[in-house]
């Protein structure tokens, strides 16, 4: 039975995890940061870099505790080696190397989004290749055709803002804190989502890419109206962007040719009305749908394990010790840049 160590530090979470071969979570711990954070309405780098290297020792340390296992009963060590802030990358991916050395373990640097693509199969191993995956987190919102591990196609992303950016950044407009999805989510649950007036960016155009800039504007200028309630922006912000996503994946799908389901993946993936609206287009085009559940939305340890396992049995070979942290690293890099999109795409 394969058995691998995950390591997770690419933004503001610190994760260690085991998972094996069957998709057994063997122990995992995550630590948040989001009470460091919150006085700055978004994450600091360098706090972030600190803290990480502060926690995830003790963490890997209780994770194989909790599992009774040692380094010696792993196969391999996988570690987020990119995309994300490259301080707490860096951290995640030198402890890995360090672990991987000391104990002659093969080494896998995962990317990021990898990890959100494949976690769906984590949670469903019935879930089959090829699918559709919509891959919406705080820095990311694409829309890929998932042939199997390294065998991305990316059909769509945004020109602009990412739409877990403007839900944070919304909830920032409205005064809710840090973290905003959650927050967005849980105000707009009391409102009117028709109530507020704002717009559908490129809805009705035909253009399979995403914006979410003049949605998060609009939101600011209906808070400055002082015209409607907060709970009615959330409500009326969060209806907009769900009509964006679907207007976007229908398109999508109907140029990316025959899969197997609609998935959805990424920290965003956990808002429920974001799910429910997915989960009818699914229906709409007889295809099944599937997605995480939340533990495994937000960034975690046992994704990046699950995908280093996926790429193991895909014949992978380990990586060099002297890997590169990364930055950006896209999932298909064979994608044209999109207007606007520079760096994001």
């Amino acid at each position: 039975m394969v058995l691998v160590l995950g390591i997770e530090s690419s933004c503001d979470e610190t994760a260690a995890a085991l998972v094996d071969g069957d998709g057994h979570i063997l122990a995992q711990s995550i630590a948040s940061q989001e009470e460091a954070h919150a006085p700055y309405g978004g994450v600091v780098p360098e706090i972030a870099a600190r803290a990480h290297a502060e926690r995830l020792v003790p963490l890997i340390e209780q994770v194989l505790k909790r599992a009774d296992k040692g380094l010696h009963d792993c196969d391999a060590i996988a570690a987020t080696a990119g995309p994300g802030l490259i301080g707490g990358v860096m951290v995640g991916l030198v402890t890995a190397k360090a672990l991987a050395m000391a104990s002659d373990l093969p080494l896998l640097a995962i990317n990021h989004l990898e990890g959100h693509a494949l976690s769906p199969r984590l949670a469903d191993p019935g879930l089959e290749f090829p699918y559709a995956l919509l891959l919406v987190s705080g820095g990311h919102c694409q829309i890929l055709r998932v042939d199997g591990p390294g065998r991305y196609r990316r059909l769509a992303t945004t020109i602009d803002d990412a739409l877990g950016e403007a839900f944070d950044k919304t909830a920032k407009i409205l005064g809710l804190g840090y973290p905003g999805g959650p927050a967005v989510e849980r105000l707009a649950l009391q409102g009117n989502p028709r109530a507020v007036p704002l717009p559908r960016p490129l809805v009705g155009s035909g253009e399979v890419q995403f914006s979410f800039a003049g949605l998060k504007s609009a939101v600011l200028r209906a808070v400055e109206s002082g015209q409607h309630r907060p709970e009615d922006i959330a409500a009326s912000f969060q209806q907009a962007a769900v009509d964006c996503i679907v207007d976007r994946t229908r398109i999508a799908l109907a140029v990316m040719g025959e899969v197997t389901a609609l998935v959805v993946a990424g920290g965003v993936a956990a808002n429920a009305v974001i799910r429910a609206a997915l989960e009818r287009l699914a229906g709409d085009h007889d295809l099944a749908f599937s997605a995480p559940p939340i533990a495994l939305c937000t960034d975690n340890a046992a994704m990046i394990a699950w995908a280093g396992i996926e790429r193991l049995r895909c014949g992978f070979s380990a990586d060099p010790l002297d890997v590169s942290a990364r930055p950006r690293w896209p999932l298909d890099p064979s994608a044209e840049t999109v207007r606007g999109a520079g760096v994001k795409a």
